[in-house]
C-alpha cells in the first residue's frame, strides 16, 4: 500500500462500570482490623511492595506502615520484584521511590538487598528461596494487585501467592521457577508458595482489585491461610471488569506507551491479543495484523521487556532502550520472543507506512486502525472509520470527536 499522507480518525469513550472505592483510605484501615490479632508488640514486619503502577500504592503502604506502628511493631519495607530493576538492589529501590515510597516519605526504613535464604524444598522440586530481610522479620505482610498474568492462565496469577514466590524470592527465585517455562508459573508457584507459607513468616496480605478505570476497586486483608481459598474469587472480579478493545478484527494497532508501570510485559497481552509464548495460545481476540508501540514511560527506566510484541517501533522509542534492564528480565522470564526488536522507523510516520504495509492489500478508506495511549487507560481511544462503523451501534461507546488528525507533523498527534 502507497504512504498515506492525512489519516483521519475518530475519538470515542467507551462506558465501563464506574465501581472504584469512594474512600480508599478508609476501607484500607477497616480491612486491615482483620490482620490486627496477628501483630504482636514490638515485632519487626517487612512490608512487600512490588514495581507495578498501582493506583494509590502511596497511600496503601502508608496506610499499612501506621496500622503497624499503632499496633506497636516496626515496620519495614522491602522491594517484591523479583528481577525487575536489572537484579540491583539499589534499582529496586529506584522503582519504589519513583512511586513516592522512601524512607523519607513514608517514615519507615526500605531494606532493597538481593540476598536471598535458601528454604527446604519439601514438596517442590524447584528451589525455594525468599528475601533474607524478609526472612530475617518477624513476620511479612504482602501489599499487591490482583489481575490477569500476562503469560498463563490459571487459579492464581498475579497476586498474593505469585508475590509470595516470585516477588519475595528475588532473581534467583524467579529464575527457578521461569526455568521451567509455563509450567513453572502455572503450576510450581502455587507449590512453591505453600512450602514459604509452612514457615509462618507471611502473616498475611492486602489484596487489590482495581476497575476498567484504573481506579481501586476491592481491597481484601488476607490471612497468609486464606491466600489460596480467597484469591481465586478476587481474580475473578479483575478479570470481570478488565478493560478492552472495543472490535474483534484490527489491521493496525498503535499503542502509544509501554512501560512496566503499565504492565509486566510492558503492554498487557491479554489487551492486545499477543502473547508470543511458545506452546501457548493467543488469546482469542483482538486478532490484529500489525502493531506500533510508540514510546516507553520514565518509570520504566528503560526496561523495555514487552517491545517484541510489536512489529514497528519508531527510532526515538529504541534509543530510550536499557538493553542489561530489558535482558535481564527477558532471559530471566524465558520468553525471548518479547525482547526481539521489531522493524525500527525513523519516524513516528514511516512506522505506521511500514507496518501499514504489513497488513497486506486494504482498499483505501477501508482500514481498520485503532489507537490507544497505552494497555491499561482505554476509555478513551481513536478508531478508523471502518472500526467506527462497526462498534457504533453496541451501546458501549460515545463519539468524542470526529476527524482528528493522526499526526503532528512526523509524529503521533495529540492523545
Amino acid at each position: 500500500m502507497s504512504p498515506t499522507n492525512n489519516i483521519r480518525l475518530t475519538k470515542i469513550r467507551q462506558h465501563f462500570p464506574k465501581n472504584g472505592l469512594a474512600d480508599v483510605k478508609g476501607e484500607v484501615s477497616k480491612e486491615l482490623q482483620r490482620l490486627k490479632p496477628l501483630l504482636k508488640p514490638g515485632s519487626n514486619i517487612a512490608v512487600a511492595v512490588g514495581s507495578r503502577g498501582i493506583r494509590n500504592i502511596f497511600l496503601i503502604v502508608r496506610e499499612v506502615t501506621d496500622f503497624i506502628k499503632a499496633n506497636g511493631a516496626h515496620p519495614f519495607i522491602v522491594p517484591a520484584m523479583g528481577s525487575h530493576g536489572n537484579a540491583i538492589a539499589e534499582n529496586q529501590a529506584q522503582i519504589l521511590s519513583d512511586y513516592g515510597i522512601s524512607e523519607e516519605t513514608i517514615g519507615v526504613p526500605v531494606r532493597s538487598s538481593m540476598e536471598v535464604i535458601e528454604l527446604p524444598k519439601g514438596e517442590s522440586p524447584a528451589s525455594v528461596f525468599i528475601d533474607k530481610n524478609a526472612y530475617q522479620s518477624d513476620g511479612i505482610i504482602l501489599i499487591n494487585r490482583i489481575k490477569p498474568h500476562t503469560d498463563y492462565h490459571g487459579s492464581y496469577e498475579s497476586g498474593m501467592v505469585k508475590m509470595t514466590v516470585i516477588g519475595l524470592g528475588k532473581e534467583k527465585q524467579a529464575s527457578a521457577i521461569h526455568s521451567y517455562g509455563v509450567y513453572g508459573l502455572a503450576e510450581l508457584i502455587p507449590v512453591v508458595a505453600k512450602e514459604i507459607i509452612k514457615t509462618g513468616k507471611v502473616l498475611g496480605g492486602l489484596a487489590i482489585v482495581e476497575n476498567a478505570f484504573d481506579d481501586t476497586m476491592i481491597v481484601s486483608a488476607l490471612r497468609s491461610d486464606e491466600f489460596f481459598e480467597k484469591e481465586p474469587t478476587l481474580l475473578k472480579a479483575a478479570k470481570d471488569n478488565m478493560p478492552y478493545i472495543p472490535a474483534d478484527n484490527i489491521d493496525l494497532l498503535i499503542i502509544g506507551e509501554m512501560g512496566k508501570n503499565l504492565s509486566g510485559v510492558g503492554v498487557d497481552p491479554n489487551i492486545i491479543g499477543r502473547m508470543k509464548i511458545y506452546g501457548q495460545p493467543e488469546p482469542d481476540r483482538p486478532v490484529v495484523k500489525s502493531i506500533i508501540i510508540a514510546d516507553i514511560t520514565k518509570e520504566s527506566h528503560g526496561n523495555a521487556i514487552g517491545v517484541g510484541l510489536a512489529d514497528v517501533i519508531p527510532r526515538s522509542l529504541f534509543n530510550k532502550i536499557d538493553f542489561p534492564s530489558t535482558y535481564t528480565n527477558g532471559i530471566t522470564s524465558s520468553f525471548y520472543e518479547r525482547i526481539k526488536i521489531p522493524v525500527i522507523a525513523e519516524t513516528d510516520r514511516d512506522a505506521f507506512n511500514i507496518a501499514l504495509r504489513g497488513c497486506g492489500y486494504i482498499k483505501k478508506g477501508e482500514e481498520k486502525i485503532v489507537r490507544i495511549k497505552n494497555s491499561l487507560h482505554l476509555e478513551e481511544l481513536y478508531v478508523s472509520d471502518a472500526v467506527l462503523e462497526e462498534i457504533k451501534d453496541s451501546g458501549k461507546i460515545e463519539i468524542i470527536e470526529r476527524n482528528v488528525d493522526l499526526f503532528s507533523g512526523s509524529e503521533f498527534g495529540r492523545f
